[in-house]
């Protein structure tokens, strides 16, 4: 049995709460939770019988406590993986890992040094839909990949933003590259491979934060396809969709939905029987935004935590995405191409002179 702790009590926690909370983890316990802000501790504590802490250090001095999930603002996620990893736990951190890679590397480095697992929240790889596609990809289906495009058209007004400070601010959070978009762009690189330049532009087009509501950008890949990401937090009146299209010389796939978890479109020139039973099995839109992908993602860690597996999303894993996200920004900041990958010029190294 694998006893989780959760840090931070916000609207994620409630997701992540729910599925350990509540038994639906075969080999999972949710014994504690914890946050400053004693009422949001005190509800989630209450409603599943665990105890609440206010103070992160009484809570890694628990003696029961295996692993926690750090489901604090993007920009708290280093502090609180680091104590949790000095103090021995297994760390669970939800997306973006960090927001600075420079952090990402100094939380890889403490949990390496304290010896547990980096667990960074990637969920929608475990919808069925995406799993499905991975497999046709393997299988070499698609052929030559041609062009990858993500559209996050999710509705987040100014109400959303004032629920809590940190919300849209550089420091905490960051936008909707950053926060709502990140799962997606971690699902285009996954399928696509290296990424080796981007060039993006943004926008807060309808809320008043600090980052922006609204991007777009184009990506070239190492293997010569191309990419496109369109995100916003500002479609209207509702959610509209967040999806993948994967555009290959022999076939194509969107998955749509809310959360990249409904198939829209299944199409390859070589057709298998089964086919036909993909499309009517995974053509459903799931409830909300966060889809179904979380229990899978951990019923996952406590495989590995329990057969000392290898992580599908571990801290370097999780830290290709961050990348490219800074890329995004670099390339918002200067109006300019960004590379993402350093080319030797000069380097007379393994060249005939």
């Amino acid at each position: 049995m694998i006893r989780f702790g959760l840090i931070g009590c916000g609207r994620i926690a409630k997701r992540h709460a729910d599925l350990l909370g509540g038994g639906h983890i075969s080999g999972a316990r949710l014994v504690a939770v914890c946050d400053p802000i004693r009422a949001r501790a005190d509800e989630v504590a209450a409603k599943f019988g665990v105890t609440a802490h206010y103070d992160l250090g009484e809570l890694l001095a628990r003696s029961d406590l295996d692993a926690v999930a750090v489901l604090t603002p993007s920009g708290m996620h280093p502090e609180h993986a680091i104590a949790s990893a000095k103090a021995g736990k297994h760390v669970i951190v939800e997306k973006p890992m960090a927001l600075r890679l420079q952090d990402a590397d100094d939380m890889i480095r403490a949990c390496d040094e304290a010896g547990v697992k980096l667990f960074v929240v990637k969920q929608n790889r475990f919808n069925v839909p995406v799993v499905k596609a991975r497999e046709a990809l393997r299988a070499g289906r698609f052929g030559k990949l041609i062009l990858g495009t993500v559209r996050v058209r999710w509705c987040r007004d100014q109400a959303y933003y004032d629920q809590d400070a940190w919300r849209g601010t550089w420091a905490y959070d960051g936008g909707v590259l950053t926060n709502q978009a990140s799962h997606h762009i971690d699902m285009l690189e996954w399928f696509f491979g290296d990424v080796i330049s981007v060039h993006a532009r943004a926008t807060t087009a309808l809320v008043n934060i600090e980052t922006e509501d609204t991007a777009v950008a184009t990506l070239k890949f190492r293997s010569g396809a191309l990419g496109i990401i369109e995100a916003t937090t500002a479609t209207r009146p509702k959610d509209l969709e967040g999806s993948l299209s994967i555009l290959g010389e022999k076939g194509t796939v969107e998955i749509a939905g809310f959360a990249v978890n409904r198939i829209r479109h299944w199409r390859f020139v070589d057709e298998f029987p089964s086919d036909k039973e993909v499309v009517e099995k995974f053509s459903v839109n799931p409830p909300n935004v966060y889809g179904f992908g979380h229990q899978a993602y951990y019923e996952h860690v406590v495989d590995c935590l329990t057969n000392r597996r290898s992580a599908l999303v571990d801290g370097l894993e999780g830290r290709k995405s961050l990348e490219l996200i800074s890329a995004l920004y670099e390339s918002i900041e200067t109006g300019q191409e960004v590379a993402l990958r350093f080319m030797p010029r000069l380097s007379r190294l393994g060249v005939a002179t």
